[in-house]
């Protein structure tokens, strides 16, 4: 099964940290093979609404490097998505990646459809905004037949929830709790795409 990670983070902090570790935990796993994108030092430029994917079905107006991602949507299974939290909200650059997927559902309305999503945010705060943000990055997964999966409740009740203190890396390293939450998510994310791909 492939599983596409796609980092939203402008800086190699802690957002990206967190999703290569999730990566890698699920790279233990034979059934799984991974790609991961970051749009650090990409250039991807948000939607114009155009209607030019609408007009001309799977193609943007926009030549850049979000066609490197693309592909990999199409093809995925599960979809991971990472963002720092900015004022209780994902990245502009997440969201410019989000947005410029409408090209893919103009190709097809159902070309995400019984695809797994998760979601990694992390906010300088404890209560950050976190929870706002994974909302934000669920929406799409819903709107678009992705299904969403998060921790479960009892510690990852939306998805995996960190702390940097600020400090990218290094402070998520030393949150415990959170990165409960972050074992939480991939686990029953794990668990998910293994008895799912079982029934079809």
């Amino acid at each position: 099964m492939k599983i596409v990670g796609i980092c939203g983070s402008p800086r190699d902090g802690a957002s990206e940290y967190l999703l290569r570790l999730a990566i890698a935990k699920l790279d233990e796993e034979e059934e799984f093979e991974s790609e991961l994108f970051t749009v650090r030092e990409k250039s991807i430029s948000p939607c114009t609404h155009c209607n030019h994917c609408v007009e001309n079905p799977g193609k943007c107006s926009i030549d850049d490097d979000m066609n490197e991602i693309y592909d990999a949507l199409r093809q995925a299974d599960g979809i991971i998505m990472a963002s720092p939290v900015h004022f209780g909200s994902i990245s502009a650059q997440l969201k410019a990646v989000i947005d410029r997927c409408q090209a893919l559902i103009m190709e097809d309305t159902d070309i995400f459809k019984y695809k797994a999503g998760m979601s990694i945010v992390v906010g300088g705060d404890r209560s950050g905004g976190q929870e706002l943000a994974i909302q934000q990055i669920n929406a799409f997964y819903m709107l678009n037949k992705i299904i969403p999966i998060s921790g479960g409740s009892f510690g990852a009740n939306l998805g995996a929830c960190l702390w940097s203190q600020d400090s990218d890396a290094e402070g998520v390293k030393s949150d415990e709790y959170g990165l409960e939450t972050l074992d939480m998510t991939i686990n029953n994310f794990k668990e998910f795409l293994l008895e799912f791909h079982k029934m079809v």
